[in-house]
């Protein structure tokens, strides 16, 4: 395998971030049949590290941060052809050395939840979230 370059990016194209979801099985979870939705999610998110071989993105962690305090780490997504080499926690890695003090926060898609304990992260038992305003009450 030739070498994976990780880098911070200052924008995301949206066909790529929707390729490398599909690739990676997170499409099942994201909006990735509303384009107008994803290019928001690619514009709005204020840390992309992107891990590409030859150029292809492969591999993309893409957070909201404040830089000191938290970072919501929204999607970290892998092609699954080239899971299981480090390449997620190169991203996580690389995204904690932007935002050392921030603690980084991530909501677990269900078939990682196994993950994440394995390379050091703690399991959290008090989030909540909704999804809709009407939810409220």
């Amino acid at each position: 395998m030739n070498e994976i370059i990780y880098s911070i990016e200052k924008s995301l194209n949206s066909d790529e971030f929707i390729e490398v979801l599909k690739s990676s099985t997170l499409a099942e979870r994201r909006p990735v049949d509303d384009e107008q939705r994803i290019t928001s999610m690619c514009i709005n998110a204020n840390l992309i590290v992107t891990a590409r071989l030859d150029g292809l993105l492969i591999g993309v962690a893409r957070s909201i941060t404040d830089f000191v305090y938290c970072t919501y780490l929204s999607d970290l997504a892998v092609a699954v052809k080239y899971q299981k080499n480090g390449i997620g926690k190169r991203l996580i890695e690389e995204t904690k050395k932007v935002t050392p003090k921030a603690k980084l926060i991530l909501l677990s898609a269900p078939a990682a939840v196994d993950y994440y304990p394995k390379i050091g992260m703690t399991k959290h038992n008090n989030c909540y979230y909704i999804d809709d305003i009407s939810d409220l009450k």
